[in-house]
């Protein structure tokens, strides 16, 4: 309980502020609150994104980060638009919009940030 109503923070790191800055503001639209020679800080849906300066990312091999979306498709040719190159895997079944769907019915796309940083939109299905 003593952090339960707390609001949370997420975490991503960087080796390049300046690039991770245009990326989450510019390219995701992300708004920036705060910029420091050790962090950007963007929030995004009433969450707080710090990205933290680093010597060296080391890319996790799974997904750091992920918003869930109302509609996949058009989240993706949006961000398609503004650059983002989204990632097919060999292993998955994937549609035109670079999405996989879980045997839940859920459709998952996932993308990079400059760093290597595996990020995801997700979408529900609709009940």
């Amino acid at each position: 309980r003593v952090i339960s109503g707390a609001r949370l923070v997420a975490f991503v790191a960087s080796s390049d502020l300046d690039r991770s800055a245009v990326f989450y503001t510019g390219t995701l639209g992300l708004t920036l609150l705060e910029r420091s020679p050790f962090a950007v800080v963007v929030e995004g849906g009433g969450t707080v994104l710090r990205v933290t300066r680093v010597e060296t990312v080391t890319a996790a091999p799974y997904t750091v980060l992920g918003w869930d979306v109302d509609n996949l498709d058009t989240s993706v040719t949006e961000l398609r638009a503004r650059g983002v190159e989204f990632t097919r895997y060999a292993e998955m079944d994937q549609d035109r919009y670079d999405a996989w769907q879980a045997p839940s019915g859920t459709r998952v796309a996932w993308f990079a940030d400059p760093d290597g940083n595996t990020l995801s939109l997700q979408q529900h299905p609709h009940a």
